[in-house]
């Protein structure tokens, strides 16, 4: 029996490089898991029989776009409904775009507010429900070391992490009496396909640029940040609510 057995574990954003780190790591404990990324994404349900295959638990790919914020929450209420309540609600999902801010338009500034913020507080009126009835639940939403002022080129991603930290320490006070816990996770520049992504042009330059800003001389890996969600989703932080912790190699 793992410490997650009879835990069911809904992660968002499931198939980027966090989520996948997550699911394995919440498998490997015993989880039942509901695997939630955009639609059409052919990625899902084999990612969703690999992590079943490896770890013997059960495991459902689920494709929404988390910018329809009313049908996002009528979805994980039917999902909730169907599996007798969300033990832990990880939300990883995030845009993120890197340009100057006056060359972003306000669609797209919205965009990031509504899928990286707007979508956790819909999840969690969905969800919320049935843990406060349980009287046990936990939160684990993602924020970022971009927080810290030191970006450029991020202005709508920071302010929705803003407004997520925001949500995090207001839902752990509401939530609180319930025995529902709120935390949040602060990744520093972990190795990822966003990155990839988004630096192709310059990834070595900003590899550097990111060892010579860490205190920890190494880059952090995917595996880092999902320890620490597994630890705040556990039974081992049962006072721990309404924080932020960072994983950013000591920025």
């Amino acid at each position: 029996m793992g410490e997650f057995s009879g835990n069911t574990v809904l992660i968002t954003g499931a198939l980027g490089t966090l989520g996948t780190a997550q699911a394995e790591a919440f498998g490997r404990l015993g989880a039942k898991l509901i695997l939630l990324d955009r639609p059409g994404d052919a990625r899902g349900e084999s990612r969703a029989r690999e992590v079943a295959a490896h770890h013997g638990v059960d495991v459902r790919y689920v494709g929404q776009d988390l910018g329809e914020l009313k049908a996002s929450e009528a979805m994980v209420r039917a999902l909730s409904d169907e599996h007798g309540g969300i033990d832990v609600l990880v939300s990883n999902a995030a845009l993120i775009i890197n340009k100057p801010f006056e060359d972003f338009s306000i669609e797209e500034y919205e965009d990031q507010l509504r899928v990286n913020a707007a979508a956790t507080f819909a999840l969690v009126r969905a969800i919320a429900p049935r843990m406060k009835q349980k009287r046990s639940g936990k939160i684990v939403n993602f924020c970022s070391v971009t927080l810290n002022g030191r970006w450029d080129g991020y202005v709508p991603y920071v302010a929705s992490k803003g407004a997520m930290l925001g949500l995090t320490k207001s839902l752990a006070r509401e939530l609180g009496p319930f025995n529902v816990r709120v935390n949040a996770v602060s990744p520093g520049a972990v190795v990822s396909e966003a990155e990839n992504r988004v630096f192709a042009d310059r990834l070595q330059q900003y590899n550097d640029w990111i060892l010579e800003n860490q205190s920890l001389k190494q880059r952090i890996q995917p595996e880092d940040v999902a320890d620490l969600v597994v630890f705040l989703a556990s039974e081992r932080s049962r006072m721990i609510t309404g924080q932020n912790f960072a994983v950013d190699g000591g920025w």
